[in-house]
């Protein structure tokens, strides 16, 4: 294992790092988020450019390479401010699930559009009651013939508008025990009986969050993801990825904080010195690079493991990075505010509008309070508190 870019990676971030450029915070992102619109300009383009699949398989279309590039991609992104959402969900979670447990018709049907982004498939995971809990899952999937219906509600569905499909995490029942186990299924947004309703969000985001209702959908037998018997490891699959593509946008946000804090620092002239050459100012942004550079090492380290086949090894990398890119960049970005002044509160440098952006990598997709949890069971051998 070595932290030590290839040329190859080194000309991703570049290339990356130049179209996040074109569409940066202020001038792209910020008035389409403003305006409630996706950023359908920057996802159409990375996807000709081949950078929203380049963790897909090569014969479906892929790049051929693994979480560490995709997360790559993610970070470069958001370190201008464009941070795409749906890449967490579609090529991540959703691209790896398939990839690994599809059956050879969904896996062609699905990772081509999935990896030059001309289709958005979205995961459909949490429940009103549920909360962290996926064993308390209350949608449920029956058997009608060779069909199956489905019944359920889900809430903070990320993207549903955007596309064609959720990947929806549902309960059967076996036959042998009378208990519900997990089970994945494809479901197309037009299918009758799937209906979405957008949740009313206090943040400024070009991506919308919605509750979904399932009312007797039926499915195909074809829409069951890989087996029944193997879904839990099918669900548990989307995880490690999901973790280590937040801590990847988390990471780059921090970076872009810090940039627009060093970069008015230098400017801002009193007494006839930049402000950055004050302690006050430039200690605690030295503080926050630092944090900021560590949670980036813990992500990197979560998606190399991951992407060497090191199941346990990534799952506690993968929470440490989230956990890490979290704190880490919401710390950047108030120093970033505080190192502005007041400016730092207006709409030109948009700075606070990010505010609630940043604030969401403590809640989801996973809370710090239940990654605690997990490096206090897994890592320490403390006894489970829930």
């Amino acid at each position: 294992m070595t932290f030590i870019e290839t040329e190859e990676q080194r000309a991703l971030r570049a290339a990356v790092a130049a179209l996040a450029a074109k569409y940066n915070y202020r001038d792209y992102v910020l008035p389409r988020a403003r305006a409630n619109q996706p950023l359908t300009e920057l996802w159409d383009e990375a996807g000709k450019l081949g950078f929203l699949g380049v963790n897909l398989p090569e014969e479906y279309g892929g790049g051929g390479a693994g979480m560490y590039e995709l997360s790559l991609v993610l970070e470069e992104l958001s370190a201008h401010g464009a941070v795409l959402l749906l890449m967490v969900v579609s090529p991540a979670i959703c691209g790896t699930i398939l990839s690994k447990y599809g059956t050879d018709a969904q896996k062609t049907l699905w990772l081509p559009k999935i990896a030059d982004g001309t289709s958005k498939m979205v995961f459909g995971i949490t429940e009103p009651d549920a909360g962290s809990n996926s064993h308390q899952i209350t949608t449920t999937a029956r058997r009608d013939g060779a069909d199956w219906v489905l019944n359920g509600r889900k809430v903070f569905i990320s993207g549903v508008d955007q596309a064609e499909a959720v990947l929806i995490v549902s309960r059967t029942e076996d036959n042998k025990t009378g208990k519900l186990k997990p089970a994945l299924f494809i479901v197309p947004t037009d299918t009758p009986g799937f209906t979405k309703t957008p949740q009313e969000m206090d943040i400024i985001e070009p991506d919308h969050q919605f509750s979904l209702f399932l009312d007797d959908v039926r499915l195909p037998a074809d829409a069951l993801v890989g087996s029944e018997d193997a879904a839990l490891m099918q669900l548990f699959a989307g995880l490690n990825p999901e973790r280590i593509m937040g801590a990847a946008s988390a990471v780059g946000l921090g970076r872009y904080a810090i940039d627009r804090a060093v970069e008015y620092a230098n400017q801002r002239i009193v007494w006839k010195t930049p402000i950055g050459a004050h302690q006050g100012i430039a200690h605690p942004l030295a503080q926050v690079k630092i944090e900021v550079e560590l949670a980036g090492l813990m992500m990197r380290n979560a998606a190399q493991l991951y992407d060497a086949g090191d199941e346990m090894g990534a799952a506690e990398a993968a929470n440490m990075a989230k956990y890490a890119g979290a704190e880490a960049s919401i710390r950047a970005l108030d120093q970033s505010i505080q190192t502005h002044g007041g400016s730092g509160l207006t709409s030109e440098y948009g700075l606070a509008a990010m505010l609630a952006s940043a604030r969401i990598a403590r809640v989801a997709p996973v809370s710090r309070e239940m990654i605690l949890n997990f490096v206090a069971q897994h890592s320490l051998g403390l006894p489970k508190s829930y």
